[in-house]
Formats: C-alpha cells, sequence, structure tokens
C-alpha cells in the first residue's frame, strides 16, 4: 500500500489513535491505517453487527491486515446485505469505506463488469488508503480472467481520473504488493500491452510510477521483453520527458539500460 508510512504505532498521539477507531477521522499515514482497531471501529461505527461480531473481530486482531480487511467484510455481508455498501462507501472512515471495497469483492455472482462498476467510486476516492484497498479487493477476479479485465482495464486507463488509470495498471501488476503475483502476467507480460500502451506517456507522476512499476516486476522475469518495449517506446517518443521518466524508473533494476 503507498502512502506515508510515519513512524510507529507508539508515536500516534492518543487522541487521535481514539478518533482513528471511533471513525472520526481518516488515517494519514500507512502506519495510521494498520493502527485501527477493527472492534472497536466496528462497534462504533456499525453496532448494529451485534456483540458476536465485534468478538469476533477482536479475536482477529493478530492476522495480516488483509486477512481482517476480508473477515470485516465478509462478516458485514452476512449481517447487513449488500444494500450496506453504497453507505459504508460514503463512510468518513478510511478503513470503513475500504471494508466496502472488500465487500464488493465478495459479492456472489458478479461479473467483472459489474464489479469493476461497482468498485469504480472507490477507485476514484480521494484517499490513498481506499484507492489500494479497491485494487486489492478485485485482483482475485481480475486475475481468474485475464483476457477479459484487460479488456475492461484498457478503458479505465484512457479516463480523466489519474486514480482510474492508476487502477488499471496497478491491480493487474504481475508482482505487486501485499498480493499474490500473476503467474500468468510473469510469463506472458506482453498480454497486459493494451493498458501499457495506453499510458506509456502519462502526464502525472502517480500514474508514472505505476506503469514503471508494473515494467520493473515483469523485468525480473523477461528482462529482454521490458528492454525492447523500453527501447520501442524511447523510439517512437524521443523527445516524450513522460515516457523517458517511466523508462528510466522502469529499467532500474537491469543493468542493460536502453539508449535513446
Amino acid at each position: 500500500m503507498s502512502g506515508a508510512k510515519g513512524r510507529g504505532v507508539a508515536d500516534i498521539e492518543a487522541d487521535r489513535l481514539a478518533a482513528l477507531n471511533r471513525g472520526d477521522i481518516e488515517a494519514a499515514t500507512l502506519t495510521e491505517c494498520l493502527a485501527v482497531d477493527f472492534s472497536v471501529l466496528m462497534q462504533t461505527a456499525l453496532p448494529e453487527v451485534g456483540p458476536e461480531v465485534i468478538e469476533q473481530m477482536r479475536e482477529s486482531a493478530g492476522l495480516g491486515i488483509l486477512k481482517r480487511m476480508n473477515l470485516a467484510a465478509e462478516l458485514l455481508l452476512l449481517r447487513l446485505g449488500a444494500d450496506a455498501i453504497p453507505v459504508l462507501a460514503e463512510h468518513r472512515s478510511d478503513t470503513v469505506r475500504g471494508w466496502a471495497c472488500f465487500m464488493i469483492g465478495l459479492l456472489p455472482n458478479q461479473s467483472i463488469a459489474d464489479r469493476l462498476t461497482a468498485i469504480w467510486p472507490l477507485a476514484d476516492d480521494a484517499h490513498f488508503g481506499v484507492r489500494e484497498w479497491s485494487w486489492m479487493a478485485l485482483r482475485p477476479h481480475l486475475a481468474a480472467d485475464l483476457d477479459q479485465s484487460i479488456a475492461l482495464l484498457t478503458a479505465w486507463a484512457s479516463d480523466s481520473s489519474e486514480r482510474i488509470r492508476r487502477f488499471a495498471t496497478e491491480s493487474i501488476r504481475p508482482r505487486g504488493v501485499w498480493c499474490a503475483h500473476l503467474g500468468a502476467l510473469k510469463k506472458h507480460p506482453e498480454q497486459a500491452l493494451p493498458v501499457l500502451e495506453a499510458l506509456r506517456a502519462d502526464p502525472v507522476v502517480y500514474v508514472q510510477d505505476s506503469v514503471a512499476n508494473w515494467l520493473n516486476d515483469a523485468a525480473k522475469d523477461q528482462p529482454d521483453w521490458v528492454t525492447a518495449l523500453c527501447q520501442r517506446w524511447l523510439a517512437e517518443r524521443p523527445d516524450d520527458r513522460n515516457t523517458q521518466r517511466i523508462v528510466t524508473r522502469a529499467m532500474r533494476s537491469l543493468k542493460q539500460k536502453p539508449s535513446r
């Protein structure tokens, strides 16, 4: 997950941590995101789920963050149903909005297109954490049908919102962060070319970094392919500073550098 890490949980002021756990404020750093007590937040923000659910969240405190996000979403779907998703998606707590992301990921009998439509507002959320949860929640579904997913995400790669454009690449990074690798894209990165080509000269650093990180992932398994692609991009856009920046960052782990 991107976002400033901050110093440590112990450095968060008690009043601020209490406000985070009540859902009164948003986390400002990754450290604050990870410091939220899910059981306290759920009891304060969604007391209607009942004491059994709160206790389950309390008992899960030792699990990793993704497992706890998925568990919270599963319990909320069982107790509140899918109709609660739009309400949670507008909650002032970024963690609660993150739960809505994972609820969308857990909905049964949904097409990839339907899930993408549902996640769109959260993928475009102003908070860095919610945007990360949005792609993490849908990644397993995108991975299950990469052909369809890439076809749909290619349209996202041309959206006016830089957040939506970044989702298009970040959600299908071959290696990614905090998530399972996509073996098919590690072996055949060219499958994602429609998305990558649409973003190869993106003017926004936030998107550029995602494209470069995607290619840096791919370079660990297919270095020759990444080198050739970067060389072609530079040859076709020799004066484009955006493309140059993407290529430089994409090649950072390789000894061979593309010539301009």
